[in-house]
C-alpha cells in the first residue's frame, strides 16, 4: 500500500511483466505527475465526481532501456496524488500488461475505486464510456483523460465519442517520433491512418497547401488536430502552448503533449506545469 503523494521516483522489482521505456519517459511522467496533481485537487471542491481515464495504461512499472531501473507509471501517477480521483479507469491493450497492472494496483491502492478494461481503446471506446458514472441534476462528473499512444493510432472518433461527456484531454501527439518519420506511408493512396487519427477526409488537399507554405508535417497535424478538437466545443489551443518534448541524446523532437479543456481554469494548471516543468524547479517544493 502506498500512502498518498508519496509514490516514489523509482519501484522494486516486483517480477511482474514490465515495458521498457527511452528515459525521456521520465520528462513526460513529471509533467503528467503535476497535472494530475493539480486537477485533482484543484477540481475536489468543484465536482461531485472526478474520473480518472488512461488509454494506454502499460504494465503500472516501466524499466528505463539499458538499465535496471524501475519508474512508477500513468496509473499509479494518478493514483498516488494526495487527493484521488473517485474513479479509475485503464485501458490497455496487452493482456500481459494488464494483468500485471491490476495486480500491482490491487497491492499499493487497495483502497481506490477502479475499473479495467483490456483491449484496443478505440475498439472498446463504448465498454470506456459505460464505465464512466453518468451525469445527473443531483451529480456532476468531469473526467481527465490521459492518452499516451506511441504512434498516431488514436484514431478521432475516440476523441469525440469521450467529449460527449465533460472530459478534459491530456494528449501526447506522436507527431516527429511516429508521423514525421512514416510520412511517406501515410501519404501514400490507400493508407488511412492519418485520416482516422485527425477525423479529416480530405487531409491530403490540406496538407498540399501547408506544404507549399513550408510547414512541416508534424506542425501541420498538430494545428489540424487542434482545430479538430476546437470544433467539439473546446477552447483553443496554440502550437506553442503543446509542449515539444525532445529527445535527451540528440535533442531532436519527439513529441508534443498537449492538453485540451473547455475551461480555462485547466490551462491555468497547465500554465503551472510547463513553468515547472525542469528538473530543477518543483511546484511542490518551494
Amino acid at each position: 500500500m502506498v500512502t498518498r503523494g508519496s509514490l516514489p521516483d523509482s519501484v522494486e522489482d516486483d517480477g511482474l511483466a514490465t515495458m521498457e521505456v527511452c528515459a525521456w519517459v521520465e520528462t513526460k511522467h513529471r509533467l503528467v505527475a503535476l497535472y494530475d496533481r493539480l486537477f485533482s485537487t484543484g477540481m475536489k471542491n468543484k465536482w461531485d465526481s472526478r474520473v480518472y481515464i488512461d488509454l494506454y495504461a502499460g504494465s503500472g512499472f516501466a524499466r528505463i532501456a539499458g538499465s535496471q531501473r524501475l519508474i512508477p507509471g500513468s496509473p499509479l501517477l494518478a493514483m498516488a496524488v494526495p487527493d484521488p480521483f473517485d474513479k479509475y479507469i485503464f485501458c490497455e491493450s496487452s493482456q500481459v500488461y494488464m494483468t500485471a497492472l491490476k495486480q500491482r494496483v490491487n497491492r499499493l491502492f487497495p483502497g481506490l475505486a477502479v475499473e479495467f478494461v483490456n483491449g484496443d481503446c478505440n475498439e472498446r471506446v463504448e465498454q470506456i464510456c459505460a464505465a464512466v458514472p453518468q451525469p445527473s441534476t443531483n451529480r456532476s462528473v468531469l473526467s481527465l483523460c490521459f492518452l499516451d499512444p506511441f504512434d498516431i493510432s488514436l484514431q478521432f472518433s475516440t476523441i469525440r465519442r469521450l467529449a460527449q461527456f465533460y472530459t478534459d484531454f491530456l494528449l501526447l501527439l506522436a507527431l516527429y517520433m511516429d508521423a514525421n518519420r512514416n510520412i511517406s506511408n501515410y501519404l501514400a493512396v490507400g493508407n488511412s491512418k492519418v485520416e482516422e487519427f485527425l477525423g479529416i477526409a480530405d487531409w491530403r488537399t490540406r496538407w498540399k497547401a501547408a506544404d507549399r507554405e513550408r510547414i512541416e508535417f508534424p506542425t501541420f497535424l498538430a494545428v489540424q488536430y487542434a482545430e479538430q478538437i476546437k470544433a467539439l466545443g473546446y477552447l483553443a489551443v496554440p502550437l506553442h502552448r503543446m509542449k515539444l518534448v525532445r529527445s535527451d541524446e540528440k535533442n531532436l523532437p519527439l513529441y508534443r503533449l498537449a492538453l485540451f479543456s473547455r475551461h480555462s481554469r485547466a490551462y491555468e494548471f497547465w500554465d503551472e506545469v510547463l513553468k515547472y516543468s525542469t528538473p530543477q524547479k518543483n511546484l511542490f517544493d518551494e
